[in-house]
């Protein structure tokens, strides 16, 4: 767990499963638009509403309700996104509040109950940095630097084909938690020298076909 010296709350970190789910974004701006691909991409029924939206958000496929935030925008939601004028965001938090819903109240920490960080994305890997809402420039930073140190996607997914099998291994042998990341590990270093290997002799064969 961390800890929010700011609010001096402590924080879980945790990913959210919204397949199918209602999400509503509150507010038509730029900085609205900009968080629909993630939900859509994590196949969220995602529901926008605003007196006017620009026109990223009227083509991104979404539904949109184009009045002022009413209480009962949130019926049935699973996740709040408030990203409105710092008052209209109050009310959707108080709302999101009454009704026990999550609210990531954009720029606007004081009205949020989930911080959203940096976040890598890779095949089969998914990375996510907070600073605890209080600086979002360098959760950025951090998640270009976590980009650059991680391995292809080649090399990625190799290692998840192969942390995915051994899984199974493990609960077939009923190896105890301990064990497991010692032997992950052992597993992943063959892979690795097994590839490098197999670099290395690339080069020996295609000198033999010029040949």
């Amino acid at each position: 767990m961390f800890f929010d010296k700011e609010f001096h709350i402590a924080l879980f970190p945790a990913f959210l499963k919204l397949q199918g789910r209602r999400v509503v974004v509150v507010g038509g701006g730029p900085v609205a638009a900009s968080k629909l691909a993630a939900l859509q991409a994590a196949d969220a029924r995602v529901v926008v509403v605003a007196p006017e939206v620009c026109e990223a958000i009227r083509s991104a496929g979404v539904d949109v309700i184009q009045r002022p935030f009413e209480s009962s925008d949130l019926d049935a939601a699973w996740f709040v996104v408030a990203a409105a004028p710092p008052e209209v965001n109050r009310s959707v938090a108080q709302e999101a509040e009454r009704r026990q819903v999550f609210v990531n109240a954009v720029d606007d920490p004081s009205n949020a109950t989930v911080y959203l960080g940096g976040v890598v994305r890779r095949p089969g890997v998914t990375l996510a940095i907070s600073t605890d809402g209080a600086a979002p420039a360098l959760a950025g930073l951090l998640r270009e630097a976590l980009d650059y140190l991680l391995p292809d996607d080649i090399t990625l997914t190799a290692w998840n084909d192969r942390a995915r099998d051994i899984r199974q291994s493990w609960r077939a042998r009923g190896v105890p938690m301990e064990a497991r990341r010692p032997e992950l590990l052992e597993a992943l270093n063959e892979l690795y020298e097994s590839r490098r290997v197999e670099r290395d002799r690339r080069p020996v064969r295609d000198a033999e076909l010029v040949k």
